[in-house]
Formats: C-alpha cells, structure tokens, sequence
C-alpha cells in the first residue's frame, strides 16, 4: 500500500487539539457538525439497512447511537444531489440537474457562488468550514468550494477519479487539489480523504466547525484498497459487459475502506472529547450503481425509480437524539441543509429560499413526522423520467407511461395501481407539472 505522506503532521496536530480540547469551552450554541457522504453506494450495502456479504460496523455504531432514517432521498446522479445541498434547493433551479462530465460544454459549468451557499452562510457565523473529498460542482475556480464559503478544500473537482494516480476519466489528466492549487500526494483516495478530514477535525478542535467528508468510494473504477495499479484508469465507465468485469468482492473492499475511514473520524472526535458536541450525519449522494445491493427497492442509479433515489440516512447526535431509533420521516437532501443551518444557529438570509426542512425537531422525537411532497426529474440523451412523491404515494413518469406506487406496502414498486386510481394520479401529475413550471422558469432566468 502506498504510504500517505501526510501521517506524521497529523500525529503532531492531534497531540497539539488534545492539550486544546481539555481546556475547550465552546458556545453551547454552535456544535460542530460533520456531515459524511458516500458515492453510488446501493440502499442496502451497509449492515444496518441489510447487507451480510459487507462488514461496516462504524457505520452501524453510528445509526446503534442515532436514527437510521428509511425514506430518505437524494437525486439521482451525483452532481444534482450536491447542487440541492450546498443551495438547499432543487437542482434544477440552478441547470444541474445532471453529472457534469469532463469535456465539451461541461467544463464550462458549474455552481454559480452567490453567497447563500451553506458553507458560506455557516462560515459568517463564526465556523471553520472544510470540504474533503469529492467536489463535482464544476471546474473553474469560481465554481469551486473556496468560492462558495469553504475555508478548506482537499481533494478533486470530477466526478470520479482514478484511487491511485488521481487522474479524472477521459483525459487522464492529474485532479487533486489543496484548495486551489493542483497538487500531488502518494496514496489510495479513500486513506487520503480520511487522513485530511481527521487533520481538520484535529486543527480546529477548539472552535466549531462544519467539516463535508465525501468519499468516492464506491464509485468506478473498481479499484480496491491495497492493490495500486501500475498505470492511470481512463475508462469512463465500468460495466457488466466489459472483457474482464470488477466483481462485487472489488466494491465491497472499497466500502470497507471507507467505513474504516468513518470509524477514524468517530475514533478522532471521541478522544478530542467532541462527541457530545457534534452532529453527525452519513448518508449517500444516489442509488448504488450495478454491483450494488439496492434491495429491496427496485433499479439503480440514473433513473427515477426508488434504487436510484431512495438513500440511507444516518443522524447521531448524543444528548439530542435518542439512540437507536429508526424512522420513517421522508428526507431529502435539502433537508440536510436546513438542518446544518438550524443546528448551528446560523442566520438564513429570506432570498436563500430553502426548500428543505429542519429534520432535528422530528429527530429528537418532539413532533411526529411530517408529511412531504417531493419532487424528481431527470432529463438526459437516454433517459426522461420524472416523479413526484406525496405521503406514500408516487406517481413516475417514465417516457409516456404514468405508473403508481404506495410506497408503504409495496417499496420494491411492483404494484402499479394507477388504473385503480386515476383521481390520484390526476392530481400528482397536476402538482408535478406545477413544480416543473415553477423550476423551469427560474432556471430560465439564469
């Protein structure tokens, strides 16, 4: 294994935050958050939501000690489900409703900083901000997470990246970054994203913070821990008909690795004595991708059905939220937003028009949960499938075809109810079309 040079000043830091943490008397009123996110990892490959073949037990403690949310959505691709965080809106307000790719057009694009962005307006209250990981928000530095209020930024700008060399599909070119600047550093992503984000936790441990940790594991290429490559990976893409497939076994490795990682980061904040003072939230940027378990929802990643939106969700918050609780409030990615901002007591400017909600009061067991009405499209060269969600019904529009679902007995969307229910369908098309025009026309303005 390729040997992280940044190992001894992080044995430094922690040394240094420890002394630090002792004496630490920080505002009651500004925990720390930090908020952990795979990549194209399937509803059901972590233990607690039913894997047996993957071991992540850092990831089970963490729902053991919180709540293990069921019906918690994102969108379904990976750059959508960003935009909707760091804006706390729907991503097609802001026309990424897509992946940005790595060529052509797309490197032109990106999200748009307009100083509403979370990082941003957690930072003016007084947070230390940084983002680890994977960025996929567009290229050009006034895309990029210094732009929109991260104070740090480690880690690459596409959507997914070679583990070992850290070179982007397609054009192999080098995409590691330390906030601006390109950089090099010996070393598996995985290992690196940890050994950063436990660097930050460690150099801000005495003031609060706002740390975004996200893996990209398990996203292609299939490049398990331990085994580095002799050259750069440039397939764009991985799939089952390939000459010589990556194997489950491969996917799995790579989950594990990144669940070490979540245990590292759980390991540095319990003995920097943090625990009690910082959410945590885990969750996943969409469905899993074709060697991942969504069961026992249906499809994948890049449609609309359930496997390719319907996430895993995990809040631990000790003192706050009870432990081991599982709930079946529908979430989505916005939701997070508002919920960093309502934690962290950070003033929410009117014209951000946040389109999440505050899930902590439902979390902490005060009022029951709350009804939804959530919105998806996704509009590509293959595939135009849209879909709403109100209560536990869910109407999707796959091409021409309306199909209905109730969610609540039938979650592998089997039963298409809508000839038994034309009124329903009827009036969920009514406020699908309605949200399509709200979106649209601010997206026009753009």
């Amino acid at each position: 294994m390729m040997r992280c040079l940044s190992t001894v000043p992080i044995a430094l830091s922690i040394m240094a935050s420890g002394l630090l943490a002792q004496d630490r008397t920080a505002d009651p009123n500004k925990p720390n958050v930090v908020l952990i996110v795979t990549d194209d990892v399937g509803y059901g490959d972590f233990g607690v939501y039913g894997a047996r073949d993957v071991k992540t037990p850092n990831i089970d403690r963490l729902a053991q000690q919180g709540v293990r949310l069921t019906d918690f959505y994102a969108s379904p691709q990976c750059t959508p489900t960003r935009a909707a965080l760091i804006t706390g809106r729907y991503p097609q307000r802001v026309l990424l409703e897509r992946a940005l790719g790595t060529v052509g057009d797309d490197l032109e694009k990106g999200l748009t900083a307009t100083g509403r962005s979370l990082p941003q307006l957690v930072k003016n209250n007084g947070y230390a901000t940084g983002l680890v990981g994977k960025w996929h928000l567009g290229f050009k530095p006034e895309f990029g997470p210094n732009a929109h209020g991260f104070d740090y930024f480690f880690g690459f700008l596409s959507g997914y990246i070679d583990f070992y060399h850290h070179t982007r599909g397609y054009d192999d070119q080098s995409d590691l970054y330390e906030n601006t600047t390109p950089i090099q550093e010996d070393g598996y992503m995985t290992d690196l994203i940890t050994a950063r984000a436990a660097r930050f936790i460690t150099e801000h441990a005495a003031a609060p913070f706002f740390l975004e940790v996200t893996y990209n594991a398990a996203h292609w290429p299939f490049q398990p821990p331990d085994h580095p490559s002799k050259a750069p990976r440039s397939s764009t893409f991985q799939g089952p008909a390939d000459s010589v497939p990556a194997t489950r076994k491969d996917y799995v490795a790579m989950i594990e690795r990144a669940d070490a990682g979540v245990g590292r980061i759980m390991h540095m904040l319990d003995s920097l004595g943090l625990t009690r003072r910082t959410l945590v939230i885990f969750t996943n940027d969409n469905g899993g991708e074709w060697l991942s378990r969504n069961a026992p929802l249906f499809h994948r990643k890049d449609t609309l059905w359930e496997g390719g939106i319907r996430v895993p969700a995990i809040f631990r918050w000790p003192g706050r939220i009870t432990a081991g609780q599982t709930s079946g409030q529908v979430g989505i990615t916005m939701d997070l937003t508002a919920t960093i901002l309502a934690a962290t007591q950070s003033p929410i400017p009117t014209d951000a028009r946040l389109e999440g909600i505050d899930l902590l009061p439902v979390l902490e067991r005060r009022p029951p949960p709350t009804e939804r009405t959530l919105f998806w499209r996704i509009d590509t060269r293959t595939r135009q499938q849209r879909a709403v969600r109100q209560g536990s019904w869910k109407l999707l529009v796959d091409g021409d075809d309306l199909l209905l679902f109730n969610l609540r007995d039938d979650i592998g969307e089997r039963n298409d109810l809508a000839a038994r229910r034309p009124d329903l369908v009827s009036k969920l098309l009514a406020l699908l079309r309605a949200w399509e025009a709200d979106v649209d026309a601010e997206a026009a303005t753009r």
